[in-house]
């Protein structure tokens, strides 16, 4: 059993992510502020501090994802 088809597979979708992250960049860029603020204070960056931001870029992702050719 080979794993050819897995690399192929993860291949293409690493193909799509520069045109995925050119149509999410506001939400990108949301993200990135976010983490930037939350990490730069004296408290520990903590999980979930961004996590709306979060959710918005994933879901733009998944969407950009659909509407972009293989």
């Amino acid at each position: 059993m080979s794993g050819r088809g897995v690399w192929l597979r993860a291949r293409a979708r690493l193909r799509r992510f520069p045109a995925a992250l050119a149509a999410c960049g506001d939400q990108a860029a949301a993200y990135g502020r976010c983490v930037a603020t939350a990490a730069a204070g004296p408290a520990e960056l903590r999980r979930d501090s961004c996590l709306e931001e979060f959710q918005a870029l994933r879901e733009c992702f998944a969407r950009a994802v659909r509407l972009c050719p293989s």
